[in-house]
This record gives C-alpha cells, sequence and structure tokens, in this order.
C-alpha cells in the first residue's frame, strides 16, 4: 500500500540485503576453525597418551597434583574462550546498534572491559601461582635428605640410559626398577651432551646436565610398567631414547636386584659357549661389559643380563632372538648414527652370539 511504511522495532536486527548471507557464512566458517583447532589438540594428545605417556593419568602423589592443575586450568581456560567467543559473536550480531543487550551504554562497557579484562585475569592469575608455587612445586621438588628408602643413579648417554645402584654392584640399561610405594631418589646427571628426564606418569622433568647431578623422586602408588623419555633434543637418535620404569612389589624387586649383582651365567650349551668366544675375541668386549668374564667396556650398557630386558637399544627394538640378530648384523639400520657398528658375520656365527646373549639372565 503507496506511503504505508513497515514499523521495526528497535530491539530486533536489521540485516541489510546480503547481509544474513554473509553472516551464516561467517559463522560457518568460525564452525570449522573451532573443530579444526580442538582436532589439533585432541588428536595429537589421544596419540600421546597411546604410547603410555599419558601425564593426565598419574601413578604418583607428585603427577597427581601436576594433572590436577593441568584440568583446572584447562577448564578456566575454556570458559574464558568461551566468553570470548560469545562477546565477539554479541559484537557481531549487535554492530549496528550502540547500547548492551541489558541497556547499558558507554559507562557498562567500560565496566565490563575492566572486570573480564583485567580484575578477572589478575585474581586468577595469582591464584594459580599460588597454588602451582607453593604446593604443586613443593609436592614435585627433589626429595630431601634422609627421606627416601633407597636411590638409583641414572646417567645419560647418546643414546641410551645407563643405571646403577648404589650401594650395590647392579647395573643395567634402559629399564630401571623400584619397588612401588617407596620413595626413590633418582640421581641424574650425563656422559655427554645435555638431556632430561622425564617419566609423565610419575613426574616431571628434570635435566641431566655434564658435571652436575640433578635429584627427582620417583614414588610409583601402584605397580606398573612407565614409559618415559629424553625430553631435550640430544642429537640424531633423540626420538629413539626412551626408557621404561617397573614399579614391582617390594618381594619381586628385591629378587630382581639380587638377581642383577650377580656375574654372567655361564652358557651351556656348545653353541653359546661358542658365541662367548666370538664376543670375547671380536670387538664387542672393548664397547660392553659382561661382569664375570674379559669384557670390560664402557662405551655402550653393560649386558651382564641382558636377557632380563624387554627392549634393545633404549626401547627401539623388542629382545628377541630374532630380532637382536638383526640388530648385531645391521644397527645403523634401526638406529642411524649409534656407535654400535654393524658386524660382517656368518649366519652360524650371528646364531652362536644370539644364543650366547640369549644366557644371559
Amino acid at each position: 500500500m503507496r506511503g504505508l511504511r513497515k514499523e521495526i522495532s528497535p530491539n530486533r536486527a536489521v540485516f541489510e540485503p546480503g547481509e544474513r548471507e554473509r553472516l551464516r557464512r561467517s559463522l560457518g566458517r568460525a564452525g570449522r576453525i573451532a573443530i579444526g583447532a580442538a582436532a589439533a589438540i585432541v588428536l595429537p594428545a589421544a596419540a600421546w597418551a597411546g604410547n603410555g605417556q599419558n601425564a593426565l593419568h598419574p601413578a604418583s602423589k607428585q603427577e597427581h597434583a601436576i594433572s590436577v592443575l593441568w584440568w583446572v586450568m584447562l577448564v578456566g581456560c575454556s570458559i574464558g574462550f568461551g566468553v570470548i567467543a560469545t562477546l565477539l559473536l554479541l559484537g557481531w550480531i549487535r554492530r549496528n546498534r550502540d547500547y548492551l543487550p541489558f541497556g547499558g551504554r558507554d559507562r557498562a562497557g567500560t565496566a565490563i572491559v575492566i572486570g573480564l579484562g583485567v580484575f578477572v585475569p589478575i585474581v586468577v592469575l595469582s591464584i594459580l601461582f599460588v597454588w602451582s608455587d607453593l604446593y604443586v612445586l613443593k609436592t614435585t621438588d627433589a626429595p630431601a635428605a634422609n627421606s627416601t628408602r633407597m636411590s638409583v643413579r641414572v646417567i645419560g648417554h647418546d643414546w641410551w640410559w645407563e643405571i646403577r645402584y648404589p650401594g650395590s654392584r647392579a647395573v643395567t640399561a634402559n629399564e630401571i626398577h623400584i619397588p612401588v610405594r617407596t620413595r626413590v631418589d633418582m640421581l641424574g646427571t650425563t656422559a655427554d651432551v645435555i638431556h632430561s628426564f622425564w617419566v609423565p606418569e610419575l613426574n616431571r622433568k628434570v635435566d641431566l646436565i655434564p658435571g652436575r647431578v640433578n635429584r627427582l623422586l620417583l614414588d610409583a602408588d601402584r605397580p606398573g610398567e612407565y614409559r618415559g623419555q629424553c625430553a631435550e633434543f640430544c642429537g640424531q637418535q633423540h626420538a629413539h631414547m626412551g626408557m621404561t620404569v617397573f614399579a614391582d612389589s617390594p618381594d619381586v624387586f628385591q629378587r630382581w636386584l639380587a638377581n642383577q649383582e650377580r656375574p654372567a651365567r655361564k652358557p651351556a650349551t656348545p653353541q653359546a659357549r661358542e658365541g662367548e668366544r666370538l664376543f670375547l675375541s671380536l670387538p664387542c668386549s672393548g664397547c660392553h661389559m659382561i661382569r664375570g668374564t674379559g669384557a670390560d667396556g664402557t662405551i655402550g650398557p653393560d649386558l651382564t643380563h641382558l636377557a632380563t630386558r624387554d627392549t634393545l637399544a633404549a626401547l627401539t627394538l623388542p629382545t628377541k632372538p630374532a630380532d637382536l640378530a638383526h640388530w648385531i648384523e645391521d644397527p645403523q639400520r634401526y638406529k642411524p648414527g649409534s656407535k654400535m657398528p654393524g658386524s660382517a658375520l656368518t649366519s652360524s656365527q650371528r646364531d652362536a652370539l644370539v644364543a650366547y646373549l640369549g644366557y644371559l639372565k
């Protein structure tokens, strides 16, 4: 009807031609970005948790304190992100209006900015600082003198871990055994470059620095196997410098430790005896130690009880005869840059060496 204009409510949004479609496309892009960001966070986290290194699955009081702080920060950040996203969305929808949804104008907007942008962050960050600095750090700090029942010495090498138990003759590599529910003082250092010792389910990281000994508390509250990793880039095979912490019941641990203190078993079969002769005559004995024999090398891991370990080359391969044979033949195929060279052996010599090393229990 000519001359009749449609009255528009002041509380109703007004869209220019095509504006509604542009808004729909913008919201669609924002949704896809949000989904992509969530996937970028969740998928790597799921992959990380899949290899047994899940810092959010604590097995100690120390790691529990860290994980609770992480969850609180995640929830807080998610709420903060939601508030900011909501305000941005409201600002976009109401960009042609000069007042807030509840009727306030400039003074109310300034109060929101000061409250949410200044006051709330100061309060929240202060609480997080006090909580993390006074509680979490104290919980995860190095143990006080005489507060632990035993200690274990960890020495980082390129690219494996040497494990010693002060007060005993036990020496192993890449696999740390501790009694469950027992406070253990980990004494860490390195023989070459800087490494970082980290078992995510048990405690924080600690750097291993040449010429220094840094300490960390290991105190697993339940039996299990906890995978760790060097967390400081240390060269070509940094990614293949893993370790496992076995939290055993006290009686299982004592039996394991007593066995590790003994010298190597004498081979009982002709093939294994031939393997021992080969090991002592080849360069193997100049790099590795086997207590109770003439092999006294210190360049590579102690092999006195190699067959009791689950893995080879710092968790690179399982300790199975076939994998051990492959490792002896061509270690550079599996761990390029490692100090162990390949061996030009006949199949019978290789099998003899594998048979001998399989006796080292």
